[in-house]
């Protein structure tokens, strides 16, 4: 599921085999594990070698947000627990990799700053949602963003050596991720703005 997708109601998935009712929330969780290996990887070494298996951890651990939703809707397994989990993990893995970036100095504060201020403020607004009972759609912002930042941190592991002018491809990359972010931000206040004082 993409990271701003709400939590789907309860599905009951007659059709699907126990393994399959099992397999999206189990990839939920594997990113989940993941996410302190690639921190850990990240902050081991900084040579190639390291820095190339965390990208591909990372990159392994990106496709399972893609890949548990898809399956979860297909073979009609979503669940409230899942759609927690879901959100949860992909917040989780964002985090724990710009933390590890911060810590080596590969990563700006201020970028972490902004994209960890961001989860934090919207998990807080669907708090406030779910108590009113609605379900704010997931927006083209949202998905974008999410993108972007798989992108822009998979560029700041491997961190190649290509410039933009005198700025670092990585650099750049992780500032754009950055102002998505905060783009999706305002997107999202601006239709919760809208909709909770309806329901008011």
């Amino acid at each position: 599921m993409s990271a701003d997708s709400p939590p789907d109601a309860a599905g009951s998935g007659p059709g699907a085999p126990a393994w399959a009712r099992r397999l999206p929330v189990q990839l939920t969780v594997a990113r989940i594990a993941l996410t302190p290996v690639v921190m850990a990887l990240l902050l081991a070494d900084d040579g190639l070698a390291l820095r190339t298996t965390a990208a591909i951890v990372f990159a392994v651990s990106a496709i399972t947000d893609w890949l548990d939703g898809r399956l979860a809707r297909r073979w009609q397994v979503t669940s409230t627990l899942g759609g927690f989990l879901d959100t949860t993990a992909d917040k989780l893995l964002v985090t724990g990799v710009l933390l590890a970036l911060v810590a080596d100095a590969h990563a700006s504060p201020w970028v972490a700053a902004i994209i960890i201020g961001r989860e934090l403020l919207i998990l807080g607004l669907r708090a406030v949602v779910a108590v009113s009972g609605l379900v704010i759609s997931p927006s083209w912002w949202g998905k974008a963003k999410t993108t972007v930042q798989f992108a822009a941190l998979v560029l700041a592991i491997l961190r190649p050596d290509v410039a933009l002018g005198a700025v670092a491809a990585h650099t750049v990359a992780l500032w754009l991720a950055a102002a998505i972010t905060l783009v999706s931000a305002i997107d999202y206040l601006i239709k919760f703005r809208n909709e909770v004082p309806a329901a008011g």
